[in-house]
């Protein structure tokens, strides 16, 4: 499958021009749903590194939705170019990823990205810069927090609280399963961050992390 690209740049740039990039796409971001009317179909998509992170390997995994049912996966490896820089990760891991997806037998209807969205410096993360490159709903989950701050998590599944930086929510803070870690939502592109929150409740049947993406971080980091 060929990827149709909406927005396309060079990859190869220093850091400086890599945040130049995403300042000036950023303005392509939509945080309003402009969701299909019945999704069907979910790609989960994260990233490992192999060769002491001179290779790069990126995994996406096709599910059925709502069932969660595995229709497809998809490895793919190139050298790693791009230094490791906090808020530019997307530069480093996006190139292989689009090598993965386009081994799939289709796009999907939606993106869960193994990473931050709109919480992000330049509210331009890697859920975003994915999905406004391949205009395509995404959404970042996240296992850590990158910036922001917020209030305790109730420990019941389900729970969550914003995320905020500078006066404004960026995400949210989601109990995923009662008692465990939270995760760090946030919108990727198409669509608003409670419909994300829904989203990710509703392929999160039992561990910590929702079924598209825990099964690409196996695939990627070879478990």
């Amino acid at each position: 499958m060929i990827l149709s690209l909406h927005h396309g740049h060079a990859w190869d740039v220093s850091p400086a021009i890599a945040r130049d990039l995403q300042a000036s796409l950023q303005q392509w971001v939509i945080t309003e749903n402009r969701l299909p009317s019945n999704i069907t179909t979910i790609v989960g998509v994260d990233v490992g590194f192999e060769e002491q992170f001179t290779v790069t390997r990126a995994a996406a995994v096709l599910l059925t939705f709502p069932e969660l049912t595995v229709s497809a996966t998809a490895i793919a490896t190139r050298p790693t170019t791009f230094p490791y820089v906090p808020g530019l990760l997307s530069f480093r891991e996006v190139p292989t990823i689009f090598d993965a997806l386009a081994q799939l037998p289709q796009l999907p209807d939606l993106i869960f990205c193994d990473g931050h969205g709109y919480a992000h410096p330049r509210r331009f993360g890697l859920a975003c810069h994915l999905g406004v490159l391949l205009d395509l709903p995404t959404i970042g989950i996240a296992k850590s927090r990158y910036i922001g701050i917020h209030s305790d998590v109730p420990l019941e599944k389900g729970a969550w609280v914003p995320l905020e930086d500078q006066g404004e929510i960026i995400g949210a803070v989601l109990r995923s399963r009662t008692k465990v870690r939270p995760l760090y939502i946030s919108v990727g592109h198409r669509l608003d961050l409670a419909t994300a929150l829904g989203l990710v409740l509703a392929c999160t049947p039992k561990y910590r992390l929702p079924e598209p993406t825990r099964l690409a971080d196996k695939l990627a980091s070879r478990r």
